[in-house]
């Protein structure tokens, strides 16, 4: 028999530690989290909770930007032959092949001349490239400020608020025909701004910014030191042939101005070429910003599978999909609008697949009813947007996303229409 006190001892030694316990007044976790708000699809689940839609209604989703048309099937087939590549890790910079097509379509469609080698970035969708970045970009220690449009891709704030800056919502508003109002900007927030988002055509609005606007942004830019992160990626999504939106690469190469310096853009295949699940867009411009980023994304482990590089090859040097893609859309618009306009608020936008309408009731109840009984599910504009400045420029209004098949459209705008007749 061992005596009591050599076993407390041995109790002791061989005894399991209390389990850790965090303090409820700390947080382990990155702090700027609870900065985010919640997405705008969390919101509209909330609003829709306990409501039945009517069951002899087939669901309709223009909820959700997803294009709907289908993919090119040479684009497909090219990433199938590829699949021999996954036995290699690819360069986060990409292949020499993809980086050239792509520096070929900037050229065939801004007359943007940029050097492949330098001045090219394949990222994984232009969702993951927008948000990282601000992380690349930004200076933390600075006080900044990130300017974005107001509605916006929510991506674009929680980029900035988890890169350590405050957000400043520039609010784009029907007396602008929606285009950011960049000399309303005052002087002491273009001092603190370190990056300016510019959607154009944008979403949710569908509004161009010209060139004349984006000449100034640049002008602004060069004067208080940011850079522009131009988000594009509707920009070949539009209705008239003989007019497509403006770049900013395109005016940048107007001035004379071959380094592209502060100006970067960001283009996607999702939309261009109905391939939203291949995750593959680009970023093109300043070299200089862009070395850091490529810095940045290496150790963050971004690089595209070389499948889904020979399969980007093939789209970005293809136009004819392009254009039957554009065929859909107008269709789509011209039927739908002509239900919709009798009863409805409504215009076409320049570019893009989404329609914008005034509500004749608020946007919440608009969606809430217009789901409860018609089973069509739209967002409510202002979860789309911020209260800033007095206003919150989305309320009042809802994002439709005309990117069903053609008779899907219709029937939702019928019964977007039966509705509103009924509130009369």
């Amino acid at each position: 028999m061992y005596p009591l006190p050599f076993l407390g001892i041995l109790r002791g030694l061989f005894s399991l530690p209390a389990p850790r316990r965090f303090s409820k007044t700390k947080n382990p976790m990155n702090p700027d989290l609870n900065r985010l708000q919640p997405y705008p699809f969390e919101k509209l689940r909330r609003l829709k909770a306990g409501l039945q839609a009517p069951t002899d209604k087939p669901p309709i989703a223009l909820s959700i930007g997803e294009p709907k048309h289908a993919p090119p099937h040479f684009v497909v087939e090219e990433m199938i032959s590829h699949l021999h590549g996954l036995e290699n890790y690819p360069l986060t910079k990409g292949g020499p092949a993809l980086r050239e097509a792509i520096a070929a379509w900037l050229q065939r469609r801004f007359g943007a001349r940029v050097d492949a080698e330098t001045q090219v970035l394949p990222v994984n969708g232009t969702r993951e490239a927008l948000f990282a970045f601000a992380q690349a970009v930004v200076d933390r220690s600075t006080a900044p400020l990130v300017v974005m449009p107001n509605p916006f891709y929510q991506i674009y704030e929680g980029a900035a608020l988890l890169a350590g800056a405050e957000p400043w919502f520039l609010n784009t508003l029907a007396d602008t025909d929606f285009v950011p109002d960049i000399e309303a900007v005052p002087a002491d927030v273009w001092r603190r701004c370190q990056l300016v988002y510019l959607c154009s055509p944008g979403n949710p609005t569908g509004a161009v910014a010209d060139a004349d606007t984006l000449r100034r942004l640049i002008e602004l830019a060069d004067a208080h030191d940011f850079v522009i992160a131009a988000d594009e990626c509707y920009s070949e999504i539009y209705f008239d042939e003989a007019e497509p939106p403006v770049g900013l690469l395109q005016v940048a190469a107007d001035m004379g101005r071959d380094d592209f310096r502060r100006c970067v853009v960001f283009h996607s295949l999702s939309k261009r070429s109905n391939l939203p699940g291949l995750r593959s867009g680009f970023v093109a411009g300043d070299a200089e910003v862009l070395a850091r980023f490529l810095l940045y994304r290496t150790y963050h482990g971004c690089a595209m599978p070389p499948p889904t590089q020979a399969a980007s090859t093939k789209a970005w040097g293809d136009e004819a999909h392009v254009r039957a893609n554009r065929d859909l859309y107008r269709e789509k618009f011209d039927a739908v609008l002509d239900i919709l306009q009798p009863v409805l608020k409504v215009e076409r936008p320049q570019a893009g697949f989404y329609l914008w309408p005034e509500t004749p009731v608020s946007d919440e109840q608009f969606a809430r009813d217009l789901f409860a009984r018609q089973n069509v599910n739209v967002v409510p504009g202002s979860y789309l947007s911020r209260e800033a400045h007095g206003a919150n420029p989305g309320r009042n209004r809802v994002r439709m996303a005309l990117v069903a098949p053609l008779q899907e459209c219709i029937e939702a705008a019928k019964r977007i229409r039966r509705y509103v007749e009924s509130l009369n």
